[in-house]
């Protein structure tokens, strides 16, 4: 694992140490990892350092996060993601869970408008800042390393913005357009998204690369969410799968492959969460 040290590493190490011997290599020693290798996951000559190990799948948490430079984005997270993936990929290992986001269509931008809602996997990388680009291209890559090895499984999780079970961000209203506008109401809770990661790194080995939206079934609103969308967009989005009955209240983002695929639900949603405060239905 890579990011062991991290908010989502941490739990994810927890978790998974229960039923595996968990490995990770970081720039510094973690003290809740038993097997921990001190290197940079960029750097080729630090990854021989796990030779002695033999992996029967890997998990790649670490990345350079929104807000950074260009640059960085583009050397960390693909091209050093590049580096990890194809030593793993000589060494053997044929299952990879990577740590994607929902701002690979590129939303961080105020000028992003969504072509489609609910938003598949399948929406195009609009990026103007780097950071969503930088993810998709994570993406690619791992395509590109699993056409030379057939018989790789890699999941590549689209993940949300992610807050502590106990530290609950206040509802979104209907407003001003801000920038990272859809992550503000695309929200799962730090055990949500362990458990995400769990079940792709548990799943049956299926080779190919499968690309899902790691996100819960309700926005985090405070109004329907037709109403939150034309406070931001105007006429520009089409809202209307938010208008019908029983969609008031859908998540921004199609959750429907990670539920198909690996039977992840999130279950601590803003209707748990926020309890009476929530003025949507519960999840079902």
């Amino acid at each position: 694992m890579t990011g062991a040290g991290g908010f989502i590493g941490r739990g994810l190490v927890a978790e998974l140490s229960k039923r595996h011997q968990v490995v990770a290599i970081s720039r510094s020693r973690q003290a809740s990892v038993t097997d921990a290798v001190v290197g940079d996951f960029q750097i080729y000559e630090d990854l021989t350092k796990l030779d002695r190990y033999e992996f029967d799948a890997a998990v790649h948490l670490a990345a350079v996060t929104g807000g950074a430079s260009e640059s960085s984005c583009l050397s960390v997270n693909v091209a050093g993601s590049r580096t990890l993936l194809r030593y793993l990929a000589d060494r053997g290992c044929r299952k990879m869970v990577c740590a994607s986001s929902i701002a690979a269509i590129g939303f961080e931008s105020v000028a992003f408008r969504p072509l489609e809602l609910p938003i598949t996997e399948q929406h195009p990388c609009l990026d103007r800042d780097g950071y969503g680009v930088s993810k998709y291209l994570m993406e690619e890559v791992t395509k590109y390393v699993q056409r030379s090895v057939p018989d790789l499984d890699v999941i590549n999780l689209r993940l949300s913005s992610v807050i502590p079970d106990d530290a609950p961000r206040p509802l979104s209203e209907a407003g001003k357009l801000g920038k990272w506008a859809l992550g503000t109401i695309t929200i799962m809770t730090l055990s949500d998204a362990v458990a995400a990661f769990a079940a792709a790194v548990e799943s049956e080995r299926v080779p190919g690369v499968r690309i899902m939206n790691a996100a819960g079934p309700r926005a985090w609103v405070r109004q329907p969410v037709a109403e939150v969308l034309r406070s931001w967009y105007g006429d520009e989005v089409d809202v209307s799968h938010f208008e019908q009955p029983g969609h008031e209240w859908d998540g921004v983002y199609d959750v429907s492959h990670i539920r198909d695929q690996l039977g992840f639900v999130a279950q601590r949603g803003p209707d748990r969460v926020h309890g009476s405060a929530y003025p949507g239905p519960p999840v079902d």
